[in-house]
């Protein structure tokens, strides 16, 4: 059966997760629309660009009109997120509701809130404290008490910081890599001898795409796979390697303005700063031994990311030349 037979997959997203999921998808022979504020972007082969507003009932309900599944991968503006991430939650409910689609959600890790040293695995009880992380528990739940009620069919798949090709606005993304290739200053946050973990952009892709082909994983909350844990200074000490060069690192460790992220992104962020100064373990071994996956070896993601970059960083010279 050729592509164009098979049930057509949605992503809401155009962000990095969303694209990367996207070409997963095509990859994997599946129809998909990729859905945005705007539908604009470069061309992607196998997928249908559409704008539509999900944050509003009408906006969602186009967006996921004829599709089998649909992942949620949109996010906002860091500042935004308290206000504006219910009301696309209650959008994208209703319209999975009414069309009959099974709902793949992208989540974090901010439910547990500081998990005081232990690895967070899916029994992790949550416990967290600060605002995004009780908002995104009270989304968590609403989401898993509307499939209990049969209302939809639904999984979330929750990821650690992401890396990778196309990943610029993450802690270990645009202020790192770039200035690693160019003898720049490379910020690290927090105590970077502590064992943090990073989920690598293609295995967030895979991983949603693998719950979105997979029932069987429905009602319930994954971690998508993820290398083990080592320090972020481990991970800066692999990049220093390929790059050939040391790395001039300036610890940042506290919350302040570097690189991408400004004033109000880092005043936001003050009250999640707490996941670089304690240790951020994400144990994926229960979606590994369900699915019989695994995740991309760290020095290979590594590698895929800095080539990446190393061909972003080209392109923007010859833009400016």
């Amino acid at each position: 059966m050729s592509g164009t037979h098979q049930p057509l997959h949605t992503v809401l997203g155009s962000g990095p997760a969303g694209t990367a999921l996207a070409e997963e998808l095509v990859r994997r022979g599946h129809p998909v629309r990729l859905v945005d504020r705007k539908g604009e972007g470069p061309s992607l082969p196998g997928v249908t660009r559409f704008a539509a507003d999900v944050s509003t009932a009408q906006g969602a309900r186009t967006a996921v009109a004829g599709a089998a599944v649909v992942y949620h991968c949109v996010n906002v503006g860091y500042h935004l997120q308290v206000e504006v991430m219910p009301h696309i939650q209650e959008a994208v409910l209703a319209a999975v509701r009414d069309s009959g689609a099974r709902l793949v959600v992208l989540d974090t890790l901010y439910p547990y809130g500081d998990p005081g040293g232990a690895a967070m695995t899916e029994q992790t009880p949550w416990n967290a404290t600060s605002r995004k992380g009780r908002m995104r528990a009270e989304l968590d739940e609403k989401y898993l008490a509307a499939h209990r009620a049969g209302e939809a069919a639904m999984v979330l798949g929750r990821s650690a910081d992401f890396f990778g090709p196309g990943v610029l606005n993450s802690t270990l993304g645009g202020a790192v890599f770039p200035a690693a290739l160019t003898g720049g200053e490379v910020p690290a946050l927090g105590d970077i001898d502590l064992p943090h973990s990073y989920t690598y952009i293609r295995d967030v892709a895979s991983g949603l795409a693998t719950l979105g082909e997979r029932p069987d994983g429905d009602g319930r909350v994954w971690h998508l796979p993820t290398a083990p844990a080592v320090s972020t200074r481990e991970v800066l000490a692999m990049v220093e390697r390929r790059v050939g060069r040391p790395l001039e690192l300036t610890v940042v460790d506290e919350p302040r303005p570097f690189g991408p992220f400004d004033e109000q992104f880092m005043a936001e962020y003050a009250e999640m700063f707490y996941q670089h100064t304690t240790v951020q373990i994400m144990d994926s071994t229960a979606f590994e031994r369900h699915f019989a996956v695994s995740p991309t070896p760290l020095a290979d993601a590594l590698d895929a990311t800095l080539a990446w970059y190393g061909a972003w960083l080209g392109a923007r010279a010859g833009d400016v030349s």
